[in-house]
């Protein structure tokens, strides 16, 4: 049997039959760790920055890793000492990037339900700039940086109802989604945050999704949010920033994502074109630095052949990988180890009391109980989406760099999961 090649995957690869990712054998990490185990490449994140970075290249940009696609501190600290600020959508998401060694003024705090608690330690430490997604968020954020004695650096996200072509629960920016202020009442806001005196209007923000594979999207947004900046200045209040958001797809089964550097070469042309290459630019992608960069690996616990369904039982289930629960995902599922056999029609299945417990459907696959599998793709919206449903703890988790191996979380044990619950007495 030849060992299958990984497209999208650089950093992951067979070496003879067994697969590595950068110099380190997964079969050892998997013996090692125990499974379920996620496994990320750092070559595979810094390439993946890199490719933004080329395209960016005299340009003025503030990177913002985007986190909530993979918020382990291990992973943070990567992309902080690359210089790169952080998008956060939570309270605890910046206490994380203050943890990982990331500095509150490069941090944009995005989302629809920022509590006053939040807007208070985020003033506090210095936040780079809120990402305002609602007119009574503006009123509510004024009272508090009022209260603190502050003004309140805002973004005003901007909602411009185009279709980024994606799963729907992933999109957000049509005028069906919560996200952001309506396009027709984008100058009308502006004008409401500048006339408040706890706020301080630095820019505007766009996100239109998740996953995006195709760069019309990202060209029809652009050409909107330019048009309101001429509107907003018009008006007279200037703008320090434009902020194009992230969701640049990967490849997760022969998908065909635009590269990062050759999509910013077009965005960058159109800004050119109308006059903005000189502006100050932020974006926010998340999935394309982190996604391709993990794998989770799990052992094969039982075969159990049926009428109409074969089913090959794995160690981890959706607690540690929701992505094919939630949105009928796609990952490849490939052997640690390649080798001679009769391929067999599997549903890979975890252990979870759940029908939507499956990792993968109708796969072909030579295996056997005890065999190591991975699960490619996983470094996006696995681990910061796991759970402890069933009372599973959450996986252990492992960076590579080169052939140095960093336990990055320990294993969950079942005490952990339940250490902060109290009996009655």
């Amino acid at each position: 049997m030849t060992a299958p090649k990984l497209p999208g995957h650089p950093h992951i690869a067979y070496q003879g039959d067994e697969l590595f990712i950068e110099n380190v054998r997964l079969s050892d990490l998997a013996r090692q760790y125990g499974t379920p185990l996620f496994v990320y490449s750092k070559a595979a994140m810094l390439s993946a920055l890199a490719a933004y970075q080329r395209g960016f290249a005299g340009r003025k940009v503030q990177i913002c890793y985007a986190m909530k696609a993979n918020s382990s501190l291990g992973v943070l600290q990567v992309f902080a000492q690359a210089g790169c600020g952080f998008d956060i959508v939570s309270g605890g998401e910046l206490e994380r990037v203050l943890a990982a060694g990331g500095e509150a003024k490069r941090v944009i705090f995005s989302g629809v339900g920022k509590t006053r608690a939040e807007m208070r330690r985020a003033l506090e430490a210095g936040i780079g700039c809120f990402n305002v997604e609602s007119e009574a968020e503006l009123e509510v954020l004024n009272d508090v940086a009022l209260a603190m004695h502050q003004r309140a650096p805002v973004s005003i996200r901007v909602n411009p109802n185009v279709d980024p072509k994606t799963h729907p629960y992933i999109s957000t920016g049509l005028k069906g989604n919560k996200f952001g202020i309506a396009h027709e009442r984008t100058l009308a806001t502006y004008q409401r945050a500048a006339s408040l005196p706890g706020l301080q209007v630095v820019g505007i923000d766009c996100h239109i999704g998740s996953q995006i594979t195709q760069e019309e999207p990202y060209l029809d947004a652009m050409d909107r949010v330019l048009d309101l900046v001429e509107t907003i200045e018009a008006a007279g209040i200037p703008l320090h920033h434009i902020d194009f958001g992230g969701g640049l797809g990967i490849d997760y089964n022969d998908d065909t994502p635009p590269a990062a550097d050759a999509l910013w070469a077009k965005l960058l042309a159109k800004l050119d074109a109308r006059g903005f290459g000189g502006r100050q630019l932020m974006i926010e992608p998340g999935r394309s630095l982190v996604g391709n960069a993990g794998v989770c690996l799990t052992e094969v616990m039982y075969l159990k052949p049926g009428e109409q369904k074969n089913f090959c039982i794995v160690d981890a289930a959706m607690n540690d990988l929701p992505r094919p629960a939630m949105y009928q995902a796609f990952h490849r599922i490939v052997p640690l180890t390649s080798r001679p056999a009769t391929s067999t029609l599997y549903d890979v299945v975890g252990p979870i009391c759940e029908s939507g417990d499956w990792i993968g459907r109708d796969r072909s696959l030579a295996v056997a109980p005890g065999d190591l599998l991975a699960v490619l793709s996983a470094g996006a919206y696995c681990m910061s989406m796991a759970s402890n449903y069933n009372t599973r703890g959450r996986a252990a988790e492992v960076l590579i760099d080169m052939n140095q191996v960093h336990l990055i979380r320990v294993r969950e044990n079942p005490a952990d999961t339940f250490s902060h619950e109290r009996l009655p007495t």
